[in-house]
């Protein structure tokens, strides 16, 4: 007679192992979230800080103001010049990046003339761009900056105008 003893889990081991996993996933999952969010928000902000970098640097260098739009400081694939600046990564040039969509607006005083071979001429007396957190889980902070170089944080949506930022978003550092 052959004695057969059967080797393997209970349904009851089963469930606890399988309770065990969701609890701890329970746990981790938010974090997970928060991290995501707070990388996200961090990495617009640093978009932001590129972006008024980069319109700083297309006024200087091309004598035509601030860009006329967020697309003329991304590259065209030739040479720079102040249609296609190459300033920026063609990422944050479509207008979209980590969860956040930038959007470009012109100031209220537009260069007189365009230099020679500018498609458009440039504004020279401001830009905004503000950061919207879009999908989820992207963020909860909205943020802006302008000509001004300070990065703007709110709660709720930020309106840019062609004269900057509004003043009631609180700039990042000032809590």
């Amino acid at each position: 007679m052959m004695n057969s003893t059967e080797e393997g889990f209970s349904l009851i081991e089963l469930l606890i192992v399988v309770a065990i996993i969701l609890i701890i996933s329970a746990i981790a999952i938010p974090n997970l979230v928060r991290a995501k969010i707070a990388a996200n928000q961090s990495s617009a902000a640093a978009s932001l800080r590129a972006l008024d970098s980069a319109a700083t640097n297309y006024s200087t260098t091309y004598q035509d103001g601030y860009p006329p739009t967020l697309a003329v400081l991304g590259p065209n694939g030739g040479n720079a010049n102040c249609n296609a600046a190459a300033m920026i990564d063609p990422v944050l040039a479509s207008g979209q990046k980590s969860g956040y969509q930038f959007a470009w607006v012109i100031g209220a005083e537009q260069v007189a003339q365009a230099p020679g071979g500018c498609a458009a001429p440039g504004y020279e007396d401001m830009f905004s761009v503000t950061a919207t957190p879009f999908g989820f889980p992207t963020g909860t902070t909205f943020y802006c900056v302008d000509a001004t170089g300070v990065i703007r944080q709110s709660f709720a949506p930020i309106v840019a105008t062609t004269a900057g930022c509004p003043q009631a978003a609180i700039p990042i550092g000032d809590d």
